[in-house]
């Protein structure tokens, strides 16, 4: 990763790749408190335009933050996992689509999936399958009952396909699993990955994880990142640092694909 001098000024040609970057990158607000949220936002001003509000605070006032937030003009990613029978999927689903909410997960069996698209309607919500979570290893899944057989990357695929069967917008997925991802759907799913840490960064409780530039160069369409920039001394540099990588990413994408 380049200095943080470096990150403030970009060299010329990398400009455009930086503003996409920019758009493909989700900070995740995982703070205890509304109040805590808030302060990160307003520390990172228009170096961040898209955020995930998850679990952590939905009861602290999550739902009314995440109205804030669009009132604000940034883009919201609703992390709640929604799983639950069909009816109930499909009025949640709906009543985020009402306020505007850009990105929402849900988790579910082939139906539950439909009921979710059913009820975004013809709204620009994008509707995001959860594969399997990227703190989950091999051990876990067995741990869940899963037989020793099966793999994560095969088990992150065939929910892929289900996904993609029942007409949802994308996946989250590792890093680990995005080339299979983009060979299956034939790039009709989106996919945004969690699970990122730049080279020597603390993986934390994460264990597939990938490089922001691997992640991109790979075909992810955002990346989700939390504590290496909201835990950082200065989160406006740290994000830098990490739009620099995305950025050098996308132009080295570009470049293989006029090849």
């Amino acid at each position: 990763m380049g200095s943080a001098l470096a990150a403030i000024h970009p060299s010329p040609d990398l400009d455009r790749a930086e503003a996409d970057a920019r758009e493909k990158l989700i900070v995740a607000l995982d703070f205890p408190t509304i109040e805590a949220a808030e302060r990160l936002v307003d520390e990172l001003g228009d170096e961040v335009t898209f955020y995930k509000v998850g679990l952590g605070l939905q009861l602290a006032g999550g739902d009314a933050f995440a109205k804030k937030l669009k009132k604000a003009n940034k883009r919201v990613f609703l992390d709640y996992k929604y799983f639950d029978i069909e009816e109930t999927i499909r009025n949640a689903v709906a009543r985020a689509a009402e306020i505007g909410i850009d990105f929402l997960t849900v988790h579910g069996v082939g139906g539950i999936l439909k009921a979710a698209v059913e009820g975004k309607g013809n709204s620009f919500l994008k509707i995001l399958c959860v594969t399997v979570l990227t703190s989950m290893d091999a051990a876990d899944l067995e741990e869940m009952g899963y037989p020793s057989a099966v793999s994560v990357e095969d088990l992150v695929v065939q929910r892929a396909k289900k996904a993609l069967a029942a007409g949802v917008d994308g996946v989250i997925a590792s890093p680990k699993e995005i080339t299979r991802i983009r060979d299956v759907s034939r790039d009709k799913l989106m996919i945004v990955t969690p699970g990122i840490r730049s080279q020597g960064a603390d993986h934390g409780d994460q264990k597939r994880v990938g490089t922001p530039y691997d992640a991109v160069l790979w075909g992810a369409d955002y990346l989700v990142m939390g504590r290496q920039i909201t835990q950082s001394s200065d989160p406006r540099i740290a994000a830098r640092n990490v739009i620099s990588e995305m950025a050098a990413a996308l132009k080295d994408r570009a470049s293989s694909s006029r090849r």
